[in-house]
């Protein structure tokens, strides 16, 4: 498989002062991200139409391409459910839930391709939507900073107004590098499905996880970076099959609301460890680039 060296990702820590206290479900994963949505919605939007898919800008408007990411018009396969986004957000520590007034709200957010040139409309939306209200009880925050991963200093502060230039490209490592054996962190629910399920922990395998893998970066190489992976899927699970591992993960069950659904709505994964030993080479940058990506479903929730 052909990979390239460098990857266009980064990852931004926001940092916010708490003005009328915030609570956040166990999880705020999904919390955030419904937030950051109608931030977006109010600083792209200028038509107001209620459905962007009827709205004459639906493929030319920053709110869609961001958040409810269009497939291609001229996509000749299988239209996908749900194309993948090109952010993550990455919530506070599970658990923790109250942010009284005064206090810090620190969160991540991943962006990929064509999100990172959207980074000043991102960080609007943000503002717009702690100013909005959070939580149950609409709590806000103001935005006081924002670095991002690998640099000491802020590349934006509330005072400054401007974003100082920065790398936004990822720097991948050679599979020639690749170690024989790694362990994989899960520090929020890894959801992978077969067949269209959910898997239970002892359902998963090795091979589910490392095609999850492939099939996200792929989809997100082709549907949010307009290329190609030169891959050949049954060499690589062919190849994933041999891989050994060895798993130290429990199920951990969260509640979100969903607005679409107007209901509460309780999922669960696998958290823990999961030690891969083999020839890792062949996925050895897809493994290294999941640290930004993620992977399984509700990615961009922060699983």
């Amino acid at each position: 498989m052909a990979f390239p060296s460098t990857f266009p990702v980064a990852r931004y820590r926001l940092e916010f002062t708490t003005e009328k206290p915030i609570h956040l479900p166990e999880y705020g994963g999904s919390a955030l991200r419904g937030a950051f949505g109608h931030g977006l919605r109010q600083a792209a939007c200028v038509t107001r139409e209620p459905d962007c898919r009827s709205c004459a800008l639906y493929r030319s408007c920053s709110y869609p391409a961001i958040f409810e990411t269009p497939p291609p018009s001229d996509y000749s396969r299988r239209v996908l459910a749900n194309v993948p986004h090109p952010f993550v957000v990455e919530p506070p520590p599970w658990g923790e839930r109250a942010h009284d007034r005064g206090s810090a709200l620190n969160f991540s957010v991943v962006l990929i391709g064509p999100a990172l040139k959207q980074l000043p409309l991102v960080l609007l939306a943000w503002r717009k939507a702690l100013r909005l209200g959070l939580g149950p009880r609409e709590g806000t925050a103001h935005l006081d900073r924002v670095f991002v991963e690998g640099d000491p200093d802020p590349v934006h502060v509330d005072q400054a107004g401007r974003i100082r230039p920065h790398d936004q490209n990822l720097r991948l490592p050679s599979p020639e590098r690749a170690p024989e054996e790694v362990t994989l962190v899960f520090d929020t629910p890894l959801r992978l499905r077969r067949d269209g399920q959910v898997l239970g922990i002892d359902a998963l395998r090795v091979q589910d996880l490392l095609m999850g893998l492939l099939r996200r970066v792929a989809y997100v190489v082709e549907l949010q970076l307009g290329s190609t992976l030169d891959v050949d899927f049954a060499a690589l699970g062919a190849h994933a099959s041999t891989i050994e591992g060895e798993r130290r993960l429990a199920w951990r069950d969260w509640t979100r609301r969903s607005n679409r659904q107007q209901q509460r709505m309780v999922r669960g994964g696998a958290v823990g460890t999961w030690t891969l030993r083999g020839d890792l080479a062949p996925f050895w940058p897809l493994l290294y680039l999941g640290q930004w990506l993620h992977v399984g479903k509700n990615a961009t929730f922060g699983l």
